[in-house]
């Protein structure tokens, strides 16, 4: 009898040790979903991360947390956008001009994204510094974002703060309401490039031709063309024998146009390893050409940092 009942209590033990260890190995490897609250920690923990506007981290177990962005107007102490302003109308390429705080950067760069309202990711860039980044000061930046417009009206330009650590609680992001321009809501300008098929000999320096350019109707047309002409020919036009003369990353820094006279102030990048009289008279042909196309404009003033002596010297 006593053997029988000792028998019993080790066949007891044996089950309670062997539903202990089944417990421990089930439970051992799954992450307690139950810490989990926000984006950040779900992150870390190792879940899957789908991009968007917003990017989404699900859980094992169904759970989805969502990442947030604030929109640009209330993070104007980080980073601003000059161009374009918030619901604009906007066609591709498109540039973007504003300055960030210099941590904003990492050597000098951070991502930008567009995407279309349903937040389908149309265009990646990298925008670039113009200046030094090493510091807590705004720093001006552009980025050149190609793309095709979408059906959709409406769209998100998305600003990220580059992470090099991958450390989630380092993350940061800021998104800008844009629109696309559509039918009826697009309108032609024309910019000037050289052309060495028509210009055969190169004889001619001030020799340019127009190139026609869809841009979306806005009241800034002068500028917009200016824009455009800054980003040089594309595939194409460069294949038909169009090339510019002028420094990429040049940024407008003011245009103004009054009495017939534009004036236009330009950034340093203008005149940047610019030499010979050829080129001088180039690039002063295609600013000129470009803006004259407008009946308001009779003459063109070019400006540097607001200096217009010594400017684009041969």
């Amino acid at each position: 009898m006593r053997f029988s009942s000792l028998i019993l209590i080790v066949i007891f033990v044996l089950f309670a040790i062997i539903g202990a260890v089944a417990i421990y190995f089930m439970t051992a490897d799954k992450p307690d979903q139950r810490t989990i609250t926000n984006f950040e920690e779900c992150v870390s923990a190792g879940n899957k991360v789908e991009s968007g506007l917003n990017k989404i981290c699900r859980t094992d177990s169904g759970d989805i947390f969502m990442e947030k962005i604030k929109n640009l107007e209330s993070a104007r102490d980080l980073i601003k956008i000059d161009s374009p302003i918030s619901n604009e109308s906007i066609a591709g390429p498109l540039l973007i001009n504003g300055s960030a705080r210099g941590n904003w950067f990492f050597e000098a760069s951070f991502p930008v994204e567009l995407t279309d309202g349903n937040k389908k990711i149309l265009a990646r860039g990298i925008a670039q510094a113009k200046t030094d980044w090493m510091t807590t000061n705004f720093v001006e930046f552009h980025v050149v974002l190609p793309f095709s417009a979408p059906l959709e009206k409406n769209g998100f330009i998305i600003l990220r703060k580059d992470n090099p650590s991958g450390l989630p609680e380092n993350d940061d992001a800021v998104f800008l309401p844009i629109n696309f321009g559509g039918d009826g809501e697009m309108m032609s300008v024309l910019v000037y490039f050289g052309n060495s098929n028509i210009n055969r000999s190169g004889g001619d320096c001030a020799s340019v031709s127009p190139v026609k350019r869809q841009i979306a109707k806005t009241t800034q047309t002068a500028r917009r063309a200016l824009e455009n002409l800054f980003l040089g020919p594309n595939i194409d036009e460069q294949g038909n024998g169009y090339f510019t003369s002028l420094n990429p990353g040049i940024n407008i820094q003011n245009l103004t146009i009054e009495k017939g006279i534009a004036r236009v102030d330009l950034d340093e990048q203008l005149q940047y390893q610019v030499a010979g009289s050829c080129r001088v008279s180039a690039i002063r042909s295609q600013i000129e050409e470009t803006l004259m196309q407008f009946p308001t404009v009779q003459t063109v003033i070019i400006s540097i940092n607001g200096r217009t002596e010594d400017i684009l010297q041969p």
